[in-house]
This record gives C-alpha cells, sequence and structure tokens, in this order.
C-alpha cells in the first residue's frame, strides 16, 4: 500500500473571473472542508454497494418472513416462489441463512480489522517515534511475527479453540481475535515509517520544549498525520479479516453453532452441491465475498484520491471553468501584447 499524506483542511479561493470594461471581479467564498474534498464516481459506487449489504444483512432479518433456523424444505430444493433461491443441506431457506451468514462476517472482519490496526498503530507509532532500542524490540517481534506462515497460526488456533469451553472464544468474537493479532504487523511497519518520518518535524521538537509528554505527542501531534494512512490500513483489514474468516469456515475450522458465508461454502462442499448442480447453495455465499472486497478494495483506492492532493481528479465543470478562465487571460493577454507592438 502506498503511503499519503494527511488530508490537507484547507480554504478554496475562487479565482478572479474576468468581467466587461476591463474591470476583474475577484471572489472568494468560505466553502466547509469537507466539500474541498473530491469523492468521486469511484467512492460512490463502492459505498453503494457497501450500503446496500450493510442493509441486506442488518434490516433483512427483520423483514424476511423466514428465520435462518427455520425448516422449510428438504435438501436443497429448487428455487421457487416460496423461496427464491431455494434452501441448503439442512432444508433452511437459502436468502435467510444468507441475511445471517453476512451479518455474522461483517461482525468478524469489523472486529479483527479494528484489533489489527489497534495494534499495529499502537507498535508502529511506538517504534517510530521513540527510536532507540524499544525501535529494535518492537520491529524484531514484527519481523519475526511476519516470518510464521500466519495461515499456518491461524489453523493451529482455530482447531484449539473449538475444544475451549470458553462460548466467545468459540464464536465470532474468538476467531476474530485470532484474525486480529495474526494480522497486524504490515501495518505496524507501515505506520513505523511514517512516524519516523513525522518525529522529524519542527512541530514536535517545540511540542517537545514546551513540555507535552510523550502520550500526549504521540496523540495530538503524531497520530493526525498518520490519520489517512490508519483509514486506508482500516479498510483493507476489514476485507483481509473477512477473507481470512471465509477460508477458515470454509475448512470446517470456523466458528460453531453460528452461520457465515464460509460456513455457507463449507456445507454446500461438504454435501456435494457442485456436483449436483445445487447451485443456490454456493453461488449466493460467493457473490457477496466478491461484491464485499470488491467494494472495500475500491474505497480504499478511492480513498487514495480523496487523502492524497496530487491524485485528486477535480470534478469536470471545475476542470471546464478553470480551462475557460485560463483561455479567457490568454486571450486577453494576446490583445494586450498587440496594442503594445502597434503603439511601438
Amino acid at each position: 500500500m502506498s503511503s499519503v499524506p494527511q488530508a490537507a483542511v484547507l480554504t478554496q479561493e475562487v479565482e478572479p473571473t474576468p468581467g466587461g470594461g476591463g474591470a476583474d471581479k475577484s471572489i472568494s467564498a468560505n466553502r466547509p472542508s469537507w466539500r474541498n474534498l473530491n469523492f468521486g464516481p469511484r467512492m460512490w459506487v463502492a459505498l453503494t454497494i457497501i450500503i446496500l449489504i450493510v442493509l441486506l444483512a442488518e434490516v433483512g432479518p427483520f423483514v424476511y418472513p423466514y428465520a435462518s433456523t427455520l425448516k422449510v424444505g428438504s435438501l436443497y430444493d429448487e428455487p421457487s416462489a416460496a423461496h427464491l433461491l431455494g434452501t441448503d443441506n439442512f432444508g433452511h431457506d437459502i436468502i435467510a441463512v444468507l441475511m445471517n451468514s453476512t451479518r455474522n462476517s461483517l461482525l468478524n472482519g469489523l472486529l479483527a480489522g479494528t484489533l489489527a490496526v489497534f495494534l499495529g498503530v499502537l507498535i508502529g507509532i511506538l517504534a517510530g517515534y521513540v527510536g532507540g532500542w524499544i525501535e529494535e524490540l518492537l520491529m524484531g517481534i514484527t519481523n519475526i511475527v511476519v516470518a510464521i506462515p500466519s495461515i499456518v497460526v491461524l489453523i493451529l488456533i482455530s482447531m484449539s479453540l473449538q475444544h475451549t469451553n470458553i462460548g466467545f472464544l468459540k464464536g465470532i468474537g474468538g476467531l476474530a481475535f485470532v484474525i486480529g493479532i495474526t494480522s497486524w504487523p504490515w501495518t505496524a511497519r507501515a505506520v513505523r515509517a511514517q512516524a519516523s518520518s513525522v518525529a522529524t518535524r519542527e512541530h514536535i521538537d517545540i511540542a517537545k520544549l514546551s513540555g507535552a509528554r510523550t502520550p500526549s505527542i504521540l496523540i495530538r501531534d503524531v497520530l493526525p498525520y498518520l490519520a489517512s494512512y490508519v483509514v486506508m490500513a482500516w479498510v483493507l483489514q476489514l476485507a483481509s479479516a473477512i477473507l481470512a474468516e471465509s477460508t477458515l469456515s470454509m475448512l470446517g475450522l470456523g466458528p460453531s453453532g453460528v452461520d457465515s458465508l464460509g460456513i455457507e461454502l463449507h456445507w454446500a462442499l461438504a454435501f456435494q452441491s457442485v456436483s449436483t448442480g445445487a447451485w443456490w447453495a454456493f453461488l449466493p455465499p460467493t457473490i457477496i465475498l466478491t461484491l464485499i472486497s470488491f467494494s472495500l478494495l475500491y474505497l480504499q483506492s478511492s480513498l487514495d484520491e480523496v487523502f492524497n492532493p496530487r491524485l485528486r481528479r477535480g470534478k469536470k465543470k471545475n476542470l471546464a471553468a478553470a480551462a475557460a478562465r485560463r483561455a479567457e487571460t490568454a486571450r486577453k493577454l494576446a490583445e494586450q501584447n498587440e496594442k503594445v507592438e502597434v503603439l511601438s
């Protein structure tokens, strides 16, 4: 992931607009800071998909007539007017199970992604700002974690959690905790590089001379410069956590007694829905997973343009207006040069 600077919050000034009779009118308008950000079409597409998926997961179960645990048919009943996507291997309505599974997968991604970003930012900002032996120690631990194959650790810990008597660890919360504590290293390494750069700036020296303590400097003077990167890292961690949960669940290592998109795929493969042609058992969760990953990655890509002024495209109407002003200014300069040449 490319590092991006903090989004600048500036007051936009409108360029002078040429007026008639040689009188130029200068117009300046103070606009809210959020209007200076460029929310392009990609961001709106990504947000639309994400909002629709969230509505499906959170609002859908309250309006859909069937519960995810209600048996309404037999093994892989074909889609019908009563059940638009048929039934699964347990005779449950596919749409009801899909909505419940999507909600649990999103919850897992939210918990795991937030935990991973928190650990990564905490370790990275301490290592980058403090430096010295603390940096060497924290980065040494980070490099060790990076060197260990995360999928192996996830499988081993997930298998051990299935034999515990603690309900929280056997559910979505336990799997999210495992994913979060194994996926923070790359965030920590990137944040450490950013924090090292910020630590050498003048405002940090001023804060030190004013007597500010290290925690206050980290929160008030260092972290705001990393905010844009942290948001982008969080979005990517959400997508990564959801895919990791789906992978483990599809292998049969997911939370027991809980629906998720990966568990849907696990049961679809276990009951041979692919070989029997029951596409409604495996295709809907696959499509939802694809849409979640696509929308989050698309959102991260659009955030790069929002936070990085060098990548902002500008709206077409603003570009057209700026081009027209430049053309008008060039025309007036050409006329003035012609008059000067005639007089001379």
